[in-house]
Formats: structure tokens, C-alpha cells, sequence
């Protein structure tokens, strides 16, 4: 069943709204730190080798050696969720200009024009 002109209007703003609050959320500026490739590569490569290491300090029964594979393993874990710190990050600005905000929110608008559509029914 094909959409009204009305409910088609309606499904395009929606559209529009939601896109434009994705790009806000994609360009939204973390502080200028993000993740690090680099780091998320070194980590999980200290996390794979104190993984063997915590497997090798089990099977022989070597608790010094499992306890130090799983430190390693821990720290692989913080160095790849740790945060880059290089200037070359470049945030990204949206390449529309923001609009006057309405004293009524989207979500309102859209409960208004619901209810009128609700009450001609």
C-alpha cells in the first residue's frame, strides 16, 4: 500500500532529522584522542603472548609464570583501549550549517502532528 503525500512528507523529515543527528554524533569531537591502531595491534599481540604464557605457567604448574602471563595479558588489554596521542587526528565538521533551533522539540512535533492526525480519524 503506497504511503499519502502527508505520511511521505512526514517519513522524509524523519529521515532528515535522523541523518543529520547521525552526522552529529559521527562528528561529535572526543576530546581529540582516539583509539590508536598501533596500540590495539601491540596489545593484542601482549594479550595472545600472555595468554600462552598464563597456559604454559598452568600445564606445568608454574604459578609464577601464569601469574605473569596474565599481567601481560592485562596490560595488553589497557595499551589497546588506551587512547592515541598524535596531533594528526582530524575531527570532522558537518558541511551544513546548523539550524535555529525550535522551542519544541522533533519528537514533540512529531507527537502533535500524530495526535491532530489521530483526532481527524
Amino acid at each position: 500500500m503506497p504511503l499519502s503525500e502527508q505520511e511521505q512528507r512526514l517519513l522524509d523529515e524523519m529521515e532528515r532529522h535522523l541523518m543529520r543527528n547521525d552526522a552529529d554524533v559521527v562528528s561529535a569531537p572526543r576530546g581529540g584522542r582516539t583509539l590508536s591502531y598501533r596500540n590495539i595491534v601491540y596489545g593484542t599481540i601482549l594479550v595472545l603472548l600472555g595468554l600462552g604464557g598464563l597456559i604454559v605457567g598452568v600445564s606445568q604448574q608454574l604459578i609464577v609464570v601464569g601469574v605473569i602471563g596474565f599481567v601481560v595479558m592485562l596490560g595488553g588489554v589497557l595499551l589497546a583501549v588506551t587512547p592515541g596521542r598524535g596531533p594528526g587526528k582530524v575531527s570532522v565538521e558537518p558541511d551544513r550549517p546548523a539550524k535555529p533551533q525550535n522551542s519544541s522539540s522533533f519528537m514533540d512535533r512529531m507527537n502533535d502532528r500524530w495526535d491532530k492526525r489521530q483526532g481527524e480519524r
